[in-house]
C-alpha cells in the first residue's frame, strides 16, 4: 500500500491534465488530493488510487511556484516529505520544499511519463512511430511541394515548377501561350515555396476581372486561402497597416491605381514574393513610365522573389518585353539600346539553333559564328562530327546544349507553345444562323430563336452533358428559370452571385454521372477558374467582341488531357452583331477550331473598325474587313514564327526531368499508404469515417473527439478523395494528399503532443522467451534550422529505433518492429505501476545503453547528411560558375548568396542533436 503524507506531490496518471497534485488528507482508507492548477479536488480509495509519487532526481530541471527555474543538486527526505537543494540560473543556492513546486508542472518527457504511470494505448505509440517515418520520407522526397496540387500531371508545368520554385531568389517570367496553364504554374511554384519555407508572405496583383479566378484557383487547386483586399476592407483597419494582417493577399491592379495611398502601405508591409498577372499591361517606355509600372518596380526592388505572368515575347514587341525583363533584373537589363544590340548579336545563335533543331546543314557563315561563340567549348570538333552520319546526331544534341547554356534570358523566362506541348484535343465548330423578324436587341428571351434552338439541341444530345456560356448572370438566371418552367431539361445555373460553396455544389451535381443534369449554364465571370473538361459540348449563347475572352471560354473544355473532340455550338441571329462576330472569328481568325497568339494583336489593331462595323452592318464592308483581318493575322503569325525563340522553348521543358517527376508522383499515389495512415490517425483521435465510394470517404468529428478541434475538419464533416482523377472531376471533394493542410496539421498534432511517447504492450514473438521484458526506445535525430534552408533534404527528422531486453542485450536488428505482434491481453494498471517501480533502476540502465547505441547511429546519419549536402551545393555552385562564364543572366551575387547558404547549412548540420521521443515497455506473452 502507498504511503501518503499531507504535503507530498503526486500526479494522477488517469487525469494528467489536472497538473501536480498536493496531498491534503490521508486517512485509513481514503486519500484526498487537491490539484491547484486546475482547481480540482479528488478523493480516492487508498489502496487503488491512480496516483504516482513525484520525486525529482539529481540533474532534473524544476520550477518553483514563483516560476523560478532551478536545477536539482541533491535531495533530502524528512517525515515522508522531500526537500530539493538546487541552484538557480544565476548559480545561487536555493532550498525548495516539494510543497513549493510549481502546480502547473507537466511531465512531457517520455521517461518521466513512463515512470509516472502516464501510459498511452499502444496504438498511439505505433501512430507516433509511423508519423516520424512518413515525415522523414516526405521531407527527403524530390517532389516535396509538388504533391499537393489538384492538377493533372502536365509535363511542362511540373518541369517549370521544379526548375524555378527551389531557387532562393526567384525572379522569373512565365510567358506560355494562352491555354497552357500559367496560373497553375504560378500556383505550383507558390505552393512549393510556402511548403518548403522559402516564402511566408505573398502578394498577388491581377486585373480586376481575374480576381475571382485567382481566388478560386489558389483555394481549390492548392488549398491556399488568399484574402482579397479592397478599399472597403482597408478602411476597417484604420489604426494599422491592413496589409500586415494577412500572409497571403490578393489585390486588383485597379485597386492600387485608384487608391495610390495603399501602394505605400503595401510596400511597407514587406513581402517574400510578389506575383503579377497580365504583366504586359504595365506600360513602360524610355520616355514614359506608367504609375502602375512604377509601383510594381518599387515592389520588385524590395522583394526577394518576383513572378510575372505575361503574354509571349513575340506578342509583346521588343520594348515591352524589355520592360518586363527590367523588373526581374534591373542590373542585367539596364538599357534598351544595349538589349537590342545584344539581341542582334544573338540572332546568329537563334538561326543556328533553328538549323540544328530542324536537322538542316549549317552554312559556312553559321559554322564560323558558332566557332567564335563557342570557342571555349571545343565547338570545332563537334561541327566536324556533324558531317559524319555516325556521330551527327550526338554532335547536334551537344551543340544545342551548349547553345542553351549561352542563352541570354533562358534562365529567367519560360515560354511554351501549343506547337511543342502535346495533349490538346481536336476542335470542331458548328454555326447555327437563326432567322428573327424582331430587332434582336428588343426580343424577349422566351421568344428568342436561340432559346428554341437550345431546347432542341439539348434533347438531340440525348443525355450528353453540355456547358453553355453567356456574357452575364442575368441571362444565365433567366435561361435557367425558363428551362425549369417550360421544359423537363435538368439545367444547373452557375454565376458570380453565388458563393463558392454554392458553385461547388452546382458543379458537383452537373459532374455527377448519376445525376440527370444535362446543361450547365455559366456567366462569363462565374465560370472563371473552373474546369469542366468532363463535358465535350460547348454552347456559346453569345459571342464576346474580345478574342481573348472567346479563347478563355473555349479553354474551359479545351485543356491538356481532354480525351474527346470538343464540339462547339454557336447559335446566332442573322443580320445581327453576333452574326458579324461569328464570321470574323470563323473566317478571319479561325478561333473556333484553333487558338491563335496573334488574335489579340489583330483585335488591338482593328478594334475601332470592328466597333464601327458592328454599328453599321454593311455586307460589303464586312467582307472587306474579314479579308483584311485574315491578312493581318497571317502577317503577325509569320512575324511571330520568325521571331520565335526555339532555344527558349527547349529550355522551358525537359522530357527526361518531367517524366521522372511524374513517375515519382504517380509512385507515391500508387503506394496507397496515405489513407491507411489517416484511417489510423482518425481512429486514435475519435474521428468517425463513413465510406462514400471507392477511394472516397467522409470523416466527421465524433462525440468522443480527443481534441477540441481536429484541423481542417468541419463540424458536419467533409468528403475527401485520395484519387487524383476523381478529385479533378469532383471539385466539391477535398483532394487528400500528403501535403493537404489537414494531413500536415494532423501529423503536427501527433508529433507536437506527448501522447504516444510512453506505452506498454504484451506481444508474441517466436524468437523471444515468454515472461521477459524489453524496452523499445525511439530516438529522433533532428536538426533545428530556419525553414528556408530546407535541411530536410539532407537531414530530416530521422527516427532511430533501439530494442534492448532485460539483460541489456541489443535485439534491434534481430527483432524488427513489425515482427512484434501485439496481444489483446491488457495489464492491470496497479500491477503495471508496481512492476515499473520495481524495475525502475534496470529500465534506467537500459535507456542509457539505448542512448549510447542511438548516438553511434546518429553520427553515421549526420555524416551521410553532410556528404549529401556538400555534394548538392558543390554541383550547383559548379554549374552556376560555369554558366556565368558564358551567360550574362548569372550574376556573382547569386553565386555568393548560394555559398553563404551552403555555409549556414553546414553550421546547422553540426548542431544536430539526439532526443528520446518515445518509450515502450514490451512484455512477452
Amino acid at each position: 500500500m502507498n504511503t501518503f503524507v499531507p504535503g507530498q506531490r503526486w500526479i494522477s496518471h488517469s487525469e494528467a491534465e489536472l497538473g501536480l497534485g498536493l496531498i491534503l488528507d490521508a486517512s485509513f482508507n481514503r486519500v484526498t488530493v487537491i490539484f491547484i492548477a486546475s482547481g480540482e479536488r479528488r478523493t480516492y480509495a487508498r489502496d487503488n488510487a491512480p496516483l504516482t509519487r513525484v520525486i525529482f532526481a539529481v540533474g532534473d530541471e524544476i520550477e518553483s511556484s514563483e516560476n523560478q527555474k532551478l536545477t536539482v543538486q541533491r535531495l533530502a527526505e524528512k517525515n515522508g516529505l522531500v526537500s530539493y537543494y538546487c541552484v538557480d540560473e544565476q548559480g545561487e543556492q536555493i532550498l525548495l520544499d516539494e510543497i513549493d513546486l510549481n502546480h502547473h508542472l507537466q511531465f512531457n518527457r517520455p521517461q518521466d511519463r513512463f515512470f509516472m504511470g502516464q501510459i498511452d494505448p499502444v496504438s498511439w505509440f505505433e501512430l507516433r512511430y509511423e508519423t516520424w517515418l512518413h515525415t522523414q520520407r516526405l521531407q527527403q522526397s524530390p517532389v516535396r511541394g509538388l504533391m499537393g496540387g489538384r492538377t493533372s500531371l502536365i509535363p511542362h508545368q511540373l518541369y517549370i515548377a521544379h526548375e524555378a520554385a527551389s531557387r532562393y531568389r526567384l525572379r522569373v517570367m512565365l510567358a506560355d501561350e494562352v491555354g497552357l496553364g500559367k496560373t497553375i504554374e504560378a500556383g505550383l511554384i507558390l505552393h512549393h515555396r510556402l511548403l518548403n519555407g522559402l516564402t511566408r508572405r505573398a502578394l498577388i496583383i491581377v486585373p480586376e476581372s481575374l480576381l475571382h479566378q485567382w481566388l478560386v484557383e489558389m483555394l481549390r487547386r492548392f488549398n491556399l486561402r488568399f484574402s482579397i483586399f479592397d478599399e472597403e476592407r482597408c478602411i476597417e483597419m484604420v489604426d494599422e497597416n491592413p496589409f500586415s494582417s494577412e500572409q497571403l493577399v490578393l489585390c486588383s491592379q485597379d485597386f492600387f491605381s485608384q487608391q495610390p495611398e495603399r501602394q505605400q502601405q503595401a510596400l511597407e508591409a514587406g513581402w517574400d514574393m510578389v506575383i503579377v498577372d497580365e504583366a504586359h499591361h504595365l506600360e513602360w517606355s524610355e520616355e514614359s513610365v506608367s504609375p502602375e509600372y512604377q509601383f510594381v518596380e518599387e515592389l520588385a526592388g524590395q522583394t526577394p522573389s518576383l513572378l510575372l505572368l505575361s503574354a509571349t515575347p513575340e506578342q509583346l514587341g521588343k520594348e515591352s518585353h524589355f520592360a518586363r525583363l527590367r523588373l526581374l533584373d534591373s542590373d542585367r537589363f539596364y538599357s534598351f539600346e544595349a538589349f537590342v544590340k545584344e539581341e542582334a548579336e544573338f540572332e546568329p545563335v537563334a538561326k543556328a539553333a533553328r538549323f540544328l533543331l530542324e536537322g538542316e546543314a549549317l552554312t559556312k557563315t553559321l559554322q564560323a559564328d558558332l566557332k567564335r561563340l563557342l570557342r571555349n567549348d571545343d565547338a570545332g570538333q563537334l561541327l566536324e562530327q556533324l558531317n559524319d552520319p555516325d556521330t551527327a546526331e550526338v554532335a547536334r544534341e551537344s551543340l544545342i546544349r551548349l547553345l542553351l547554356d549561352h542563352h541570354g534570358t533562358g534562365r529567367i523566362l519560360f515560354r511554351n507553345s501549343r506547337r511543342t506541348v502535346k495533349g490538346f484535343p481536336e476542335r470542331v465548330s458548328y454555326g447555327y444562323p437563326l432567322q428573327c423578324e424582331t430587332d434582336p436587341r428588343l426580343i424577349d428571351l422566351k421568344d428568342d430563336p436561340r432559346y428554341g434552338w437550345l431546347v432542341e439541341k439539348v434533347i438531340e444530345l440525348a443525355g450528353q452533358k453540355a456547358l453553355l456560356i453567356c456574357a452575364d448572370a442575368v441571362t444565365a438566371l433567366n435561361l435557367g428559370a425558363l428551362l425549369k418552367a417550360k421544359t423537363a431539361i435538368q439545367a444547373v445555373v452557375f454565376h458570380e452571385g453565388m458563393s463558392i460553396i454554392e458553385r461547388d455544389r452546382a458543379a458537383a451535381w452537373f459532374a455527377d454521372e448519376e445525376s440527370n443534369a444535362q446543361l450547365l449554364i455559366c456567366s462569363e465571370i462565374g465560370s472563371e477558374g473552373r474546369n469542366f473538361q468532363f463535358a465535350h459540348h460547348l454552347v456559346l449563347f453569345d459571342l464576346p467582341s474580345n478574342p481573348d475572352l472567346l479563347q478563355q471560354r473555349i479553354g474551359r473544355l479545351d485543356r491538356i488531357g481532354q480525351t474527346e473532340i470538343i464540339q462547339i455550338h454557336i447559335p446566332y441571329l442573322e443580320n445581327s452583331e453576333q452574326a458579324i462576330l461569328f464570321r470574323w472569328y470563323d473566317e478571319a481568325l479561325n478561333l473556333f477550331r484553333k487558338n491563335s497568339a496573334a488574335a489579340q494583336a489583330v483585335y488591338v489593331q482593328q478594334q475601332g473598325e470592328l466597333e464601327a462595323l458592328l454599328a453599321v452592318d454593311s455586307k460589303q464592308d464586312i467582307d472587306d474587313f474579314i479579308e483584311q483581318s485574315r491578312k493581318i493575322k497571317e502577317q503577325i503569325e509569320a512575324e511571330m514564327h520568325q521571331g520565335r525563340d526555339q532555344l527558349l522553348e527547349i529550355n522551358s521543358s525537359n522530357e527526361a526531368i518531367s517524366s521522372a517527376l511524374i513517375g515519382q508522383l504517380n509512385g507515391i499515389e500508387q503506394e496507397k499508404s496515405l489513407w491507411p495512415y489517416m484511417d489510423k490517425l482518425f481512429d486514435c483521435y475519435g474521428v468517425d469515417v463513413e465510406y462514400h465510394s471507392p477511394d472516397c470517404y467522409i470523416p466527421r468529428p465524433s462525440d468522443h473527439l480527443r481534441t477540441s478541434h481536429f484541423p481542417e475538419l468541419p463540424e458536419d464533416g467533409v468528403t475527401v478523395t485520395v484519387n487524383r482523377e476523381i478529385a479533378l472531376a469532383r471539385e466539391e471533394m477535398q483532394f487528400l494528399t500528403w501535403e493537404h493542410p489537414m494531413v500536415l496539421a494532423a501529423m503536427d498534432l501527433v508529433l507536437s503532443s506527448e501522447t504516444g511517447n510512453a506505452a506498454v504492450s504484451v506481444v508474441k514473438h517466436d524468437g523471444l522467451k515468454s515472461g521477459q521484458f524489453l524496452i523499445e526506445a525511439l530516438f529522433i535525430v533532428e536538426c533545428s534550422a530556419p525553414a528556408e534552408l530546407q535541411m530536410g533534404r539532407f537531414l530530416p527528422p530521422t527516427p532511430v529505433r533501439v530494442l534492448i531486453n532485460q539483460v541489456n542485450q541489443d535485439l534491434t536488428a534481430k527483432v524488427p518492429h513489425n515482427s512484434l505482434i501485439v496481444s489483446k491481453h491488457r495489464l492491470d494498471s496497479r500491477q503495471l505501476n508496481e512492476f515499473v517501480s520495481g524495475q525502475k533502476k534496470q529500465i534506467e540502465v537500459i535507456l542509457r545503453k539505448a542512448e549510447t547505441i542511438a548516438a553511434k547511429q546518429m553520427a553515421a546519419i549526420v555524416a551521410d547528411g553532410a556528404k549529401k549536402l556538400g555534394q548538392t551545393f558543390k554541383n550547383e555552385l559548379d554549374r552556376l560558375t560555369r554558366l556565368k562564364e558564358v551567360n550574362l543572366s548569372i550574376q556573382q551575387s547569386e553565386i555568393d548568396e548560394l555559398k553563404g547558404i551552403a555555409g549556414l547549412s553546414i553550421d546547422q548540420l553540426k548542431e544536430a542533436r539526439l532526443k528520446l521521443d518515445a518509450v515502450r515497455l514490451i512484455i512477452v506473452g
